[in-house]
């Protein structure tokens, strides 16, 4: 059994290797950021002549926390230190409880750095290693926050590389804090960023949200230094005369362009300079991104631990041809903002599959969303109804007993109800029709979702399991939910809904002689025994 990574240092004996610090300079960084925190409190206590505690309470937040960061920072720099031997990377940290910690390099998924703009000013990075499953015990990704500029270049091409002979061969790559990305040899440049994406970024209910934090925040910080941003906003038009339409329109084109504003600020910040590129190495490739303005970030992946690309179209921006863009790989985490699994900002659906076509080394015409999969049968479209009916149903009950119960609610109430049905009509035939499967060459493609349509492509190779489910009202429709469990990115990917009849001679196309076991489990249902059993005969 193998050993976690928190107990490999036990099994394994560490060579000799120096142990190193981290960089003095976040210290003195850590302490200007620190004191420039203070300088907002220090305005409003200068400029205000007689400051409430409200009105102050966000600025001395603002000093509070740049204050605690910096003594946090230097008690971290005073007690960590780390080393990278031919084996391990070990790290000790911990003030009150020591913390000793040591990862096997094979264990290694993916090297990232990344730069706020404090550590930029003072030529530092963050170093983040991601070893094994996320989310297991023992496999926490492992941070050096910060080391320098060029001591993070040697760290990321060591442990890429494998070992440090090898080191000096892998490409340094693009300087995302230049803003310019030169190719380097050993590199293939996938994508670049495009500035006509941004209209697929800024258009959203997340505009209005984002607008809703920006007037806030000014509101406090105007009350801060005594001015009064809410009677400068009555005084610009009368409103009175204009009634409450036009303001309410007025309003909401306001706040919309604002978050549409700030939504673009940040979709600049974060993915100016982006580059995406493979990286080859001599022990393999990696899927390099790079990007960001303020803060800078790259991420590594290993591409020998990629199995697929799965590609997601929201359904309310689905007619501008909106696509987000995953890699399905092993040991990079997906419960994030920022997932390592994202190869590509949020863009054109055209671009989306190109880079999904080079990203798995295969020709536009031979890629698995080159092809559009097999369409599922109206039984699945009766299935979807009778759901859509039946919450019809529950919902118009609901508020016609609540109509009666409650005398605020007028009586015609329920009617609301039976208004939902034509909406869960169209999100029945939109589920439907975004069902399909496939195999295309060397990997299984399947396609669901209703709010976002996700067509994942799978190789089938990386599939280990399959999991069948069949309801009641499926078995009388003659449809199952046929699922690929894979050790990578979500775990399991299905077919949903799919003919029952095709299901064991799908499942052997994909893997040969895996669904047998299945067949013979005493555990599954006798219905789905018996249809997989006669269906594995026609195939054999």
């Amino acid at each position: 059994m193998t050993p976690p990574p928190e107990k490999a240092r036990d099994a394994i004996p560490a060579t000799e290797v120096p142990w190193r610090r981290l960089d003095a300079r976040i210290i003195w960084i850590d302490g200007l950021y620190a004191l420039l925190s203070l300088v907002p409190a220090g305005l409003a206590l200068l400029v205000t002549d007689e400051p409430h505690a409200s009105t102050l309470i966000p600025v001395l937040a603002v000093a509070v926390g740049g204050v605690v960061g910096a003594a946090r920072d230097t008690l971290r720099w005073v007690k960590t230190r780390y080393r990278i031997t031919e084996e391990l990377v070990e790290i000790r940290t911990g003030l009150l409880v020591r913390r000793d910690r040591a990862l096997r390099r094979e264990r290694i998924r993916t090297v990232s750095t990344t730069a706020r703009l404090r550590h930029r000013l003072a030529g530092l990075r963050v170093l983040t290693v991601g070893v094994g499953q996320p989310g297991a015990a023992g496999y926490e990704a492992l941070q050096l926050d910060a080391v320098t500029r060029t001591a993070a270049e040697e760290l990321r091409r060591e442990l890429l590389a494998g070992s440090p002979q090898v080191a000096a061969f892998v490409g340094t790559g693009a300087d995302v804090a230049g803003g310019v990305g030169v190719e380097a040899p050993g590199e293939r440049v996938f994508a670049r960023i495009r500035w006509s994406w941004l209209c697929y970024n800024v258009f959203s209910v997340w505009a209005l949200v984002t607008a809703g934090g920006l007037l806030w925040g000014g509101y406090w910080l105007a009350q801060s230094f005594g001015l009064d941003g809410a009677g400068f906003v009555t005084g610009l038009l009368d409103w009175r005369a204009l009634g409450p339409w036009r303001t309410g329109a007025i309003a909401f084109v306001g706040v919309g362009a604002l978050g549409v504003l700030g939504m673009a600020v940040a979709f600049v910040a974060e993915n100016w300079a982006f580059r995406l590129v493979r990286v080859d190495t001599p022990t393999g490739a990696v899927l390099r991104t790079s990007q960001g303005l303020f803060r800078t970030r790259e991420v590594n992946r290993d591409v020998g631990r990629l199995r697929g690309v799965e590609i997601s179209e929201p359904l309310l921006w689905r007619w501008m041809g909106m696509a987000d863009t995953n890699v399905i790989s092993t040991g990079l985490t997906i419960w994030s903002m920022t997932p390592a699994t994202t190869i590509l900002p949020r863009g054109p659906i055209g671009v989306a599959r190109r880079v999904a076509a080079r990203v798995l080394d295969l020709d536009a015409g031979t890629s698995p969303f080159a092809v559009p999969p097999r369409r599922h049968p109206l039984a699945a479209l009766r299935r979807r109804i009778g759901w859509a009916t039946l919450v019809t149903l529950a919902v118009t009950g609901l508020l016609a007993w609540l109509g009666g119960m409650v005398e605020a609610l007028p009586s015609w109430s329920w009617l609301v109800g039976v208004a939902v049905l034509p909406l869960a009509l169209g999100g029945a035939v939109v589920a439907w029709r975004a069902l399909g499967h496939g195999i295309v060459g060397g990997y299984l493609v399947v396609r669901s979702g209703l709010v976002s349509r996700s067509t994942a492509a799978l190789a089938r190779p990386a599939v280990i399991g399959w999991r069948l489910r069949q309801s009641g009202w499926q078995r009388r429709l003659g449809l199952a939910t046929l699922t690929a469990t894979t050790a990578a990115g979500h775990g399991q990917y299905a077919a949903v809904d799919m003919p029952a009849r095709t299901v064991a001679a799908f499942a052997e196309q994909v893997v040969p002689g895996l669904l047998g076991t299945l067949v013979a489990d005493p555990s599954v249902h006798p219905s789905t025994a018996s249809i997989l059993g006669e269906e594995c005969r026609r195939v054999g």
